[in-house]
């Protein structure tokens, strides 16, 4: 990719110019990003995509107005018309105390999110990784009938972010990772299952593993039958935790609170889960896809524990929330890309791991359903907590998993299930940046036929 040294430069005259023509504080945000994606069915490659995108976002405040403009264009000419149209968007907002910029500050983490072997590695060996994955999955069960998709992809960045206080930053990141999904068959029975391994290293995906999980699902659901409406202890398996999980993740910033959008406003201090239940977001993790030295406005990440065992701790916060609040910012100022300015976003969001084996919440249930799939996650209520969706597992009875059953919904609140949590696994699981363990949910109505 493009030199670091480059992209600073270019940052640095921005903010540079910018200050010229009447910002009184200006930030540069540059970030250079090049995606590869595969797609292989059938052992032959269906797409393959290769995306660049590279951009500064210009953000300006003058008499306590904020305008921000975004160029491709990153000549003197192209950063000249950026911050003549940040400047004059200015105007076209309300004044407030809080439009600020971060100072430069503590020292950033040290973190290893590059791998050189992602980039090295061929097309060829990246094809073949999705086509083997594809294989295993075959291999694993005659009843594995259709692919639907097998893909790998990788994706690399470069980002830089300057400002008029004298912060000055750039840093280069990676990941890859492979993704396959499935329908297993039998008879006019027909179930889909699902797998994915995301990495900061190439050497560590397992395309192996990777293809017989997602036929073990598949294929562990063939036969499954509607039962009657029950109470029972509940277990969720690690990705049905984490989209549990993924409903609150945009509640716990300060954005969402001070805007009276939380169902976790005022409660600081209080107990909002269960005393198993720690709620972690760490941009700093080692391994975590969501890893980075800085956030989006140059403000270094943190280890940020937002409940523990229960109690809820803090909010996540970027420059702008943190300055109305009178508290400092988490590293939580996250862009998508240069075309925005930083919204309050989570970075390796997880509820830590437990000290009990996830086989161990099986065995102590009299009754029970274990939760494989869900559906209707996205409906969701995120600020009442309120949901009701559809589910399917594996019964659990006398501690043994016997059967599989579907045709299910359950019901309730977020903050009801996350205090219902009497048992949490030691397996925690990342998917792409948000992860779980296995966890239990002492009882639950299961509405069945």
């Amino acid at each position: 990719m493009e030199n670091e040294g480059l992209f600073l430069g270019v940052a640095e005259n921005a903010v540079d110019k910018a200050r010229k023509m009447g910002a009184q504080l200006a930030e540069a945000y540059i970030s250079s990003t090049k995606e590869l994606n595969i797609d292989v069915r059938e052992a032959r490659v269906e797409t393959m995509k290769l995306a660049e995108e590279r951009g500064l976002g210009l953000r300006v405040v003058r008499d306590g107005r904020t305008g921000f403009s975004f160029s491709t264009d990153l000549s003197p000419q192209g950063i000249e018309e950026a911050s003549r149209q940040a400047l004059a968007n200015c105007e076209k907002t309300a004044e407030d105390p809080f439009n600020t910029l971060p100072p430069p500050g503590r020292a950033y983490p040290d973190l290893d999110i590059y791998d050189p072997a992602i980039r090295e590695a061929t097309v060829e060996q990246k094809i073949e990784m999705a086509r083997q994955m594809e294989e295993f999955a075959r291999a694993y069960d005659p009843r594995v009938k259709v692919i639907e998709t097998s893909t790998y992809q990788d994706g690399e960045s470069l980002v830089t972010v300057a400002n008029s206080l004298g912060l000055s930053a750039v840093f280069k990141g990676s990941y890859c990772g492979i993704y396959l999904a499935l329908a297993a068959g039998e008879g006019d029975n027909s179930q889909t299952g699902f797998a994915m391994d995301f990495s900061l290293k190439y050497s560590s995906l397992k395309p192996e593993d990777t293809g017989r999980k997602a036929a073990r699902r598949a294929v562990r659901m063939l036969g499954a039958t509607p039962v009657t409406t029950r109470k029972a202890a509940v277990v969720l398996e690690p990705y049905i935790a984490t989209g549990f999980l993924g409903i609150i993740s945009s509640v716990l910033t300060a954005d969402a609170v001070q805007k009276g959008r939380s169902l976790f406003a005022g409660k600081v201090g209080s107990n909002v889960a269960s005393g198993k239940v720690t709620i972690i977001d760490d941009g700093t993790l080692a391994g975590g896809i969501g890893s980075a030295p800085f956030d989006g406005e140059g403000v270094p990440t943190a280890r940020t524990v937002l409940i523990d065992k229960g109690v809820l701790k803090q909010y996540l916060y970027n420059t702008y929330t943190a300055a109305k609040d009178g508290v400092s910012s988490t590293g939580n100022g996250v862009r998508g890309s240069f075309k925005g300015t930083p919204e309050v976003g989570v970075t390796n969001f997880f509820i830590e791991a437990g000290q009990t084996p996830a086989g161990d919440l099986i065995k102590g249930v009299a009754n029970g359903l274990y939760v494989t799939e869900v559906m209707g996650m996205h409906t969701a209520n995120p600020i009442s907590g309120d949901f009701s969706v559809g589910v399917s597992g594996l019964l659990i009875e006398n501690g043994e998993i016997t059967a599989p059953v579907r045709g299910m919904a359950m019901g309730g609140n977020i903050i009801e299930l996350f205090n219902s949590v009497d048992m949490v696994g030691n397996d925690l699981q990342f998917f792409g940046s948000k992860g779980s363990p296995t966890i239990r949910i002492a009882e639950m109505t299961i509405s069945g036929q």
